[in-house]
């Protein structure tokens, strides 16, 4: 199983919002500069967040895009859904109509308590959290001299 590419980009350019929150919008040509992602695969990212509520956008030449609620209220599993939908490591836990072995399939619990932890990971982590990571990062990263 993969992380795909759309959720990766999308958690690091929501992050990158997250740490401009309360100041304002910011250009998606910005985030993308910051996280060499491509621009035109951004703005195709940006398009569920936005109509999920998740971000919103500024028109103008003072424009871009800001965080719809507080980092806080914005859970890693959020992103996730709305990029990629609900996580789903094989199709028969969702509906069992797909397998006839679903009735007694030893491996499919096994499937679904592996399914449930990641979603309580990623329901357990929101943007604040991993901004304060980033940040702990960038700290250790930081020189400690300057010429």
């Amino acid at each position: 199983m993969k992380i795909s590419t759309k959720i990766r980009y999308g958690v690091r350019a929501m992050v990158e919002l997250a740490s401009g929150y309360g100041k304002g919008p910011i250009e998606l040509k910005e985030i993308a500069r910051r996280e060499e992602i491509s621009l035109k695969y951004l703005e195709q990212v940006f398009i569920p967040l936005r109509t999920a509520g998740l971000v919103k956008s500024i028109r103008g030449s003072k424009g871009g895009y800001s965080l719809a609620k507080s980092p806080s209220e914005i859970y890693l599993s959020e992103i996730v859904e709305v990029l990629e939908g609900p996580i789903e490591i094989v199709g028969c836990l969702r509906d069992s109509k797909n397998c006839r072995k679903a009735s007694h399939c030893v491996t499919r619990e096994v499937w679904r308590e592996i399914s449930q932890a990641i979603q309580n990971i990623l329901s357990s982590i929101t943007l604040e959290e991993l901004l304060n990571r980033k940040r702990g990062k960038e700290e250790i990263f930081t020189p400690l001299y300057q010429i």
